[in-house]
């Protein structure tokens, strides 16, 4: 079976989570955000940091898309599972699994060993949660 990938679909929520982390980690959580990571917020980082940082997301937003629109081809078209590609049920129901089973986890992880503060944890797993659902939203509706 060849998959079957709408790469202007996976473009869209490369952009719209693009704009999602800036609105998240900027006007919303930002000041709460930075006083977590204990980061000084007079101090600017320099250009080639907020440049490296933007190219570095927008190539992980690229990588989750992607493999979120072939996740989705696979559940579509397994025998009972057709109308996976369709409804606010299989958005959520993806959004919330890949969730669940590889960022849960992964932030514990960072929270235990790191020494992060639980605050900073459920601001970044949030964030993770809705750049998983908007770039399903995406995959699912566009097909």
């Amino acid at each position: 079976m060849e998959i079957s990938i709408n790469y202007l679909a996976v473009v869209l929520a490369v952009i719209a989570n693009f704009v999602l982390g800036w609105l998240w980690y900027t006007p919303l959580f930002g000041k709460a955000w930075a006083k977590e990571m204990k980061l000084d917020t007079s101090e600017k980082p320099k250009v080639g940091v907020m440049l490296r940082g933007m190219l570095m997301m927008v190539i992980g937003n690229f990588l989750m898309a992607y493999v979120l629109a072939h996740d989705v081809f696979a559940w579509s078209h397994v025998p009972g599972m057709e109308d996976m590609k369709t409804g606010l049920s299989a958005v959520l129901t993806t959004s919330f699994f890949i969730w669940l089973g590889y960022y849960v986890p992964t932030h514990i992880g960072a929270t235990t060993w790191e020494q992060r503060s639980w605050r900073l944890t459920f601001i970044n797993l949030a964030y993770h949660f809705l750049t998983l659902f908007v770039a399903a939203l995406i995959i699912i509706k566009m097909g």
